[in-house]
């Protein structure tokens, strides 16, 4: 069963543009997300997908490999799945390119649940949240799943809220991204349109769900360190020399 992960890295960002170009340790940010994404037993290849000749240029240069898309994809699903259309395999794993730690062995336990169960279209992963501002923090997406580890909900709000008050001694989950979804599931999920929920809550992952797909989630100790603003990655800088 062939898996491949895909990258998706566009320069053009409101907050921090050119990013997946900027300067860790001596490499651009997309090499070591290719480079530790390449660790991960269970991919055979990995790709960078983007709509700019300077990060293609860039991998080209590390040797990676890079495949030129539409400038115009609205998510980084619909630039993944124009990648996957074009592709023989069966399954898609979608790194994101602004995490320059991503955890290889967090790869390979999302992609495990597919390998195993032909009938899971999507996976994901979950990860135990302790600070209860994060909790409260819109920005930090939260989950609650059914008792066999499948997702009922994906939120920016406190879930599941505790009528009585008390959040010590409960466990709560947070989202921390990257996604793994058979090839023409894949697919078939680019073309659904934009969901109520997900419109509501800005949460791309709702779609599946609100369409009656089904997404496993496997729970990691893996805590993403996401580069968003100049701030981030200044921090990160600091981790990786360290």
């Amino acid at each position: 069963m062939k898996v491949i992960g895909i990258i998706p890295a566009r320069y053009g960002s409101t907050r921090f543009q050119g990013k997946p170009l900027a300067d860790i340790a001596g490499k651009p940010m997309i090499q070591h997300v290719y480079e530790r994404a390449c660790q991960a037993r269970l991919l055979e290849q990995v790709l960078v997908a983007t709509d700019d000749e300077r990060i293609r240029a860039a991998v080209h240069g590390f040797g990676g490999r890079a495949v030129m898309t539409r400038s115009d994809h609205p998510t980084g699903t619909d630039r993944l799945a124009e990648v996957a259309r074009g592709l023989d395999v069966e399954i898609v794993c979608n790194i994101q390119g602004d995490e320059p730690l991503i955890d290889p062995h967090a790869i390979d336990a999302a992609v495990q649940p597919l390998l195993d169960d032909p009938s899971i279209p999507m996976s994901t992963l979950m990860a135990r949240l302790t600070d209860e501002r994060a909790l409260r923090d819109p920005n930090v997406v939260k989950l609650v799943t059914d008792q066999d580890g499948f997702a009922l909900y994906f939120s920016r709000s406190f879930i599941p809220f505790p009528r009585d008050g008390q959040v010590e001694g409960r466990t709560f989950y947070y989202h921390p991204g990257l996604y793994v979804y058979r090839r023409e599931f894949l697919l078939t999920y680019a073309a659904l349109p934009p969901a109520r929920l997900e419109q509501i809550e800005k949460l791309e992952q709702l779609r599946a769900l609100e369409n009656g797909y089904r997404i496993k989630c496997v729970e990691t100790s893996y805590t993403p360190v996401a580069v968003d603003t100049p701030e981030d990655l200044e921090r990160v800088r600091a981790l990786i020399q360290t």
